[in-house]
């Protein structure tokens, strides 16, 4: 889905995304694939370097954007001044410069290490680093399964990438009766997620009025990132784990998931029990 425009200065377009290759198929016959792009992506503040994450090299200036308010590092989208985006020696860099006297968070600062592409916690240094206390969201959202299901529905459809490689995760936004307004890919679904923050911050939208699916597990990191931007409700492909509905339940969000039955929400009022 095309998403709008950036204000970045400098774009990297030498990169698609995927990469053709040949595949052997049966007795010597052979066809043409792709194959998701993966580089290491340098994220910088201010010339700072900050963390290092796998990332396919598309939509940078989302991810950049997103990962900025979905980890804490900037109050507001409003303190980025602009968003420089370079391919160097060994993978791209992107410099997020801000407005004077923007506070880039110091305690979110330390994580100059890298960040695996499955991995939503590579580089933090410290164990009060990785659970972080969630924001409460807007309350009142009601969450329909209905409208959720149909979000699954669409989503294939709406994933161009995936459709070439069948590897790429995707995050989209939806709105409260399930259509799908926005959506981001990426080999990690964390990224995924940021890229989809991101280009909602762009676009200024409403972030209390509809929900978000995504074609992965529901783990406490994601929690995380959406309840950090205000975001009340999260569905996922698979369920969550106990974090993740705990943190969940502390922030008043709603989460759902796919099962044998359809749709299932959760009830994060009730933080699950601990097994023996």
């Amino acid at each position: 889905m095309a998403g709008p425009a950036n204000k970045a200065s400098a774009t990297v377009t030498s990169h698609p995304g995927s990469v053709p290759v040949t595949v052997l198929i049966g007795q010597g016959g052979s066809r043409q694939w792709q194959l998701a792009e993966e580089v290491p992506v340098n994220l910088a503040y201010n010339g700072q370097p900050h963390v290092v994450m796998m990332a396919t090299p598309r939509d940078l200036e989302d991810f950049a954007r997103g990962f900025s308010l979905s980890e804490g590092v900037l109050a507001s989208a409003a303190q980025i001044a602009d968003i420089k985006v370079d391919e160097v020696e060994g993978g791209i860099m992107i410099n997020v410069l801000t407005v004077p006297k923007a506070r880039v968070a110091k305690e979110r600062q330390a994580r100059s290490l890298e960040g695996r592409t499955g991995c939503g916690i590579c580089g933090m240094q410290r164990l009060d680093q990785v659970v972080r206390n969630v924001r409460p969201v807007k309350p009142g959202f009601k969450a329909d399964p209905r409208a959720i299901a149909r979000a699954f529905e669409e989503l294939p459809e709406r994933q161009i990438m995936n459709r070439d490689n069948k590897s790429l995760h995707a995050a989209a936004w939806c709105a409260p009766d399930g259509e799908i307004r926005f959506l981001r890919e990426d080999v990690g679904r964390h990224t995924a997620l940021d890229k989809l923050i991101g280009a909602m911050a762009e676009a200024d939208a409403d972030t209390a009025d509809g929900f978000v699916v995504m074609t992965s597990r529901c783990s406490f990191e994601l929690v995380q990132k959406t309840s950090s931007v205000g975001i009340p409700c999260l569905a996922t492909v698979s369920a969550p784990t106990s974090l993740a509905l705990d943190l969940a339940g502390r922030a008043g969000m709603v989460l759902a998931s796919l099962s044998g039955d359809g749709v299932v929400l959760f009830d994060t009022a009730a933080p699950a029990e601990a097994l023996p």
